[in-house]
């Protein structure tokens, strides 16, 4: 029997349905609404009256915001429909109904569904009705749903037919081969398929469809960087800054002995941290063979005592599958980033969320065909992250959305996450033969199947109705159990080596464990019935991770999995043979080698072209060309506040555009402070209007108490990036260092992790120049500056038919430090002096005297608030750092009116301890010996309103 109920929320506290009502007038244009009623509607199937009475007021309900009824609510002359999502499509709502009417009546877990009724209220016609449907109806996750009741639950399965061996695959031609990647929607192109032709030819045998499914995924963009590993066999570059670039790029291959390693991108993206480490600077860095996360040793107070700790981080991105379904999209990057470093045992304890849209303003009209609004596509993917990251316990300390047209091409979407763990928590051996592979956590569904490929293409109209599927189906609470279940130093030292289940699912999870497996499809636990070998292989459904353990600990291991209330099962065993087994249903349909697996395809090789800059350059080094391209670019905004009639009409100027304006409504989405270590608000103030310029938490020490504090800032500005990738890079690397200078953490302690994102290069000379010159001018920036990026995370699919992405690479910086040195830059108090620190010319090395005059002099407690600067100069950073107190700025007469909008990277304004000026700033950095090529500046002093 099938129970249902419908719960709608009481006025005052129907919130969702008043903004919804408000979106569809303002941006849908539906002026005849007047109001829209939400009912969530729930059935449910295996359990008694009894039971479903006592789980409204307590699942469905609460009765004091809630209204539950048993039938449907009267319409009253609004038109009504329901939405649910696609079958196989992962629901969360009903999921977690389903587990806690499992908790209360601790027998089996009954089956749900869910549906939200929508009452359209007011004079509409049907051509509006349709409007909103197409406005709040996702078509690849979700669909119209019948108003009727329903017999049973139950979704009827056939029996999943034999996995297909393509017969004859061997002998095909390189024609029928094409065909057969477009039949199949491969992301591998023709010279992978032949180089798999040539495989199995040589085993004697054709390849079952599981294992060509597979071996695309392996070798996807996605997975294996292949983009990044393309040889670049010609490279023509006009521009000679960025030819400078690559010659010192090739001065340090062969310091390091790697002349005969291929010239590609990955190369030139890693090698800055390998040199640097060569020069004693990455002291320390932590490497292993398990390389999910970046990780650095680090000391951390505990009750007054150090010990030896992990400190990890992650950049991970969630373009392609946030544009194709904004909220499970979004909700499963902050999921994915959370995993990486969870695999490595670590604690998540703070998260950052920075993304790119087109304007977000614009009229639903005006939409791209194929696409959804770019409001839609920002407002639900923020409501996806929050809604994950609140879910699981997870503070966001930063919050930070860009607003350029070349994202409408496809959205960025990017969290970044820290993480920390006692040393003594993190055993890590290479699996043995015999060892067995344990699933912990989640089923596998559906959701996900092609993802790590999808991600890997560009798009076109048509190709996004058949994405669905691609997108995983979050589940936060999972999650969570797995993060208490890893902060217990008794499980985590059961294990040999850990994977995460993102792209490819079990064929990579497991599958990069050891290199000789044995997998046993039919013990993967599923979702539902009715998936197939092929699906079981790489569904990529979330909040699952493979454990390799001694066969002695299997069973305590499952049993403190079963106190988390997790389910934990024995998939795989290691084989001394280095070969990939799968079987499902008495069958073997997966049976490749290591080494062909591990070989990434057929070798890729691409020429490239980077053309003379846009404006010539007189610049002689790469910090110099940073700073002149800033100079170089029109920006409009920026230009028409400082032609504007007054200083008050150029400040309104700029700060009223979308890109420099607060992201508070944003942010305040997000959940900053729980977990009590948070140290940095993401706004500060008495007002919490001056936004921080990094975030800035307490390791998670448990049971104890702490002064070791972690910050995570970024740069990236992509308009400078657009104009020139090169200086956009370097000036990516200098913002999110100079970040992190002004919030009280040394250079000499700071990593970066780096997130590439680019148009489908093809095979266009020129498009593989931008992605060449950026990440040359982040090398530079690197050896300059002396932080070194030991990860990172490339996307190289930013189009969509004639549109692409602006050439993107975000720099991370993250540090471990003191909670005493933190600053945040909101100004404190009337009275106070300002001065601006900037360096005395463009060279690397003035800068870091820069940076190292600010360190000093935070140490030395003369510090009260600093702000580095940015692209729109220094009355962008003033009027930010005065709003928090509701404080007001005098500035110096010597410092004219047009300076304070020129472009302000690499400089700081410090607000000054009572009693200190600049010369007594001046005298304290001659007495370090650290006033050489650095500038000190009086600008002013602090007012009252």
């Amino acid at each position: 029997m099938v129970s249902r109920v419908y719960v709608e929320k009481k006025p005052g506290f129907n919130g969702e349905a008043r903004a919804l009502a408000a979106e569809l007038r303002d941006i849908v244009g539906i002026q005849g609404l007047t109001g829209v009623r939400l009912v969530n509607r729930y059935d449910v199937e295996g359990i008694g009256e009894e039971l479903f009475a006592a789980c409204v007021p307590t699942v469905f309900s609460e009765p004091q915001s809630d209204v539950a009824t048993f039938e449907l609510p009267e319409a009253d002359g609004a038109a009504v429909f329901a939405v649910e999502f696609l079958p196989g499509q992962f629901d969360q709502r009903a999921d977690s109904a389903s587990e806690c009417i499992q908790l209360i009546s601790q027998g089996e877990r009954p089956l749900v569904r869910s549906a939200v009724v929508y009452y359209l209220e007011g004079d509409l016609d049907e051509a509006e009705i349709e409007a909103v449907k197409r406005y709040v109806i996702n078509p690849v996750e979700a669909r119209e749903a019948s108003l009727d009741t329903r017999d049973t639950l139950a979704m009827a399965f056939e029996r999943p037919a034999d996995v297909e061996v393509i017969a004859g695959f061997t002998e095909l031609s390189d024609d029928e081969l094409a065909a057969f990647i477009a039949e199949r929607g491969l992301a591998m192109d023709l010279a992978d398929i032949q180089f798999c032709r040539a495989y199995f030819a040589e085993e004697g045998r054709d390849p079952s469809i599981t294992e060509i499914k597979m071996i695309d995924t392996y070798w996807s963009d996605h997975c294996r960087h292949t983009t990044f590993g393309t040889v670049l066999d010609d490279v023509a570059i006009a521009d000679a800054n960025v030819q400078a670039a690559f010659d010192r790029y090739l001065e340090l291959r062969h310091e390091l002995g790697r002349d005969e390693k291929p010239v590609c991108l990955m190369d030139m993206g890693t090698i800055g941290a390998k040199w640097l480490k060569k020069q004693g600077i990455l002291t320390g860095l932590d490497e292993s063979e398990e390389i999910n996360a970046c990780t650095i040793k680090c000391k951390v107070d505990v009750d007054g005592v150090e010990e030896d700790w992990l400190y990890l981080f992650k950049n991970e991105t969630h373009n392609h599958p946030t544009e194709i379904e904004p909220f499970g999209g979004a909700a499963t990057c902050v999921g994915g980033a959370i995993r990486d470093p969870l695999s490595g045992r670590s604690y998540v304890y703070q998260a950052m969320r920075v993304t790119g849209a087109a304007d977000p303003t614009v009229p639903v009209a005006d939409t791209i065909p194929g696409k959804l609004p770019q409001r839609k596509l920002v407002t639900t993917a923020a409501a996806g992250y929050s809604s994950y990251g609140n879910q699981i316990g997870l503070a966001t300390g930063h919050v930070h959305e860009l607003y350029h047209p070349g994202y409408a091409a496809k959205r960025m979407e990017i969290g970044a996450v820290v993480g920390a763990t006692p040393a003594g928590h993190v055993r890590r051996e290479t699996p043995a033969p015999g060892d067995v592979v344990v699933l912990l956590g989640g089923r596998t569904g559906r959701d996900g199947i092609g993802g790590a490929t999808g991600s890997s293409k560009a798009h076109s109209v048509e190709s996004l109705e058949s994405c669905g599927a691609e997108v995983q189906k979050g589940n936060a609470p999972v999650e969570r159990k797995i993060q208490r279940l890893f902060r217990r130093g008794d499980a985590c030292r059961m294990i040999k080596r850990c994977n995460d289940f993102g792209a490819g699912g079990v064929s990579v999870a497991i599958g990069e464990l050891a290199d000789g497996l044995d997998i046993n499809l039919d013990a993967v636990p599923k979702k539902y019935d009715g998936l197939d070998g092929t699906e079981l292989a790489i569904s990529e459904s979330q909040e699952r991770m493979a454990v390799a353990l001694a066969p002695e600990d299997v069973d305590a291991f499952i049993a403190l999995a079963h106190e988390e209330n997790l389910e934990a099962t024995p998939v795989a065993v290691v084989t001394e043979e280095p070969r990939v087994r799968m079987g499902w249903r008495g069958s073997t349909i997966v049976d490749v080698s290591r080494d062909f697996l591990a070989s990434n395809g057929a070798p890729k090789h691409a020429a490239v072209n980077v053309p003379a800059p846009a404006e010539e350059s007189r610049a002689a080094t790469p910090c110099d060309r940073a700073f002149e391209a800033a100079e170089q670019l029109a920006d409009p905004v920026v230009e028409a506040a400082a032609a504007a009639d007054s200083l008050e009409a150029g400040l309104a100027a700029l700060m009223g555009d979308i890109n420099h304006a607060c992201n508070k409504g944003l942010v305040e989405r997000f959940d900053s402070t729980i977990g009590a270590g948070t140290v940095l608000m993401p706004f500060g103030g008495s007002r919490q209007l001056t936004p921080a310029l990094a975030m800035v938490a307490k390791l998670p020490v448990l049971g104890g108490a702490t002064t070791t504090v972690s910050g995570l800032s970024w740069g990236f500005n992509p308009y400078l990036s657009s104009f020139d990738p090169y200086a956009g890079a370097y000036m990516a690397v200098l913002d999110s260092v100079a970040k992190l200078v002004a919030t009280g953490f040394e250079r000499a302690n700071m990593y970066l992790t780096f997130q590439e994102y680019f148009e489908k290069l093809r095979q266009d000379p020129e498009r593989w120049g931008k992605p060449t010159a950026a990440v040359l001018g982040a090398l530079m920036a690197q050896v300059d500056f002396g932080v070194g990026a030991i990860g990172g995370k490339d996307s190289m699919s930013g189009s969509f038919e004639d549109l692409d992405v602006p050439p993107t690479l975000v720099s991370f910086a993250t540090a471990i430090g003191h909670v005493d040195r933190v600053t945040s830059p909101e100004l404190k108090a009337a009275g106070d002096n300002l001065v601006w620190i900037s360096c005395q010319d463009t060279l690397a090395s003035s800068l870091c005297a820069t940076f190292d005059a600010v360190e000093h002099l935070i140490g030395a407690g003369v510090v009260r608030a600093c702000a580095s600067g940015g692209a729109a100069g220094l009355a962008e950073t003033l009027v930010k750092m005065a709003v928090g107190n509701g404080l007001g700025v005098a500035v110096d007469a010597a410092v004219g009116t047009g300076q304070l909008f020129d472009p302000a990277y690499g400089t700081f304004v410090v607000e000054l301890a009572a009693g200190e000026t600049a010369q007594s700033v001046v005298t304290r950095l001659e007495d370090a010996g650290l006033a050489a090529n650095v500038d000190v500046v009086a600008l002013g002093a602090v007012t009252e309103a």
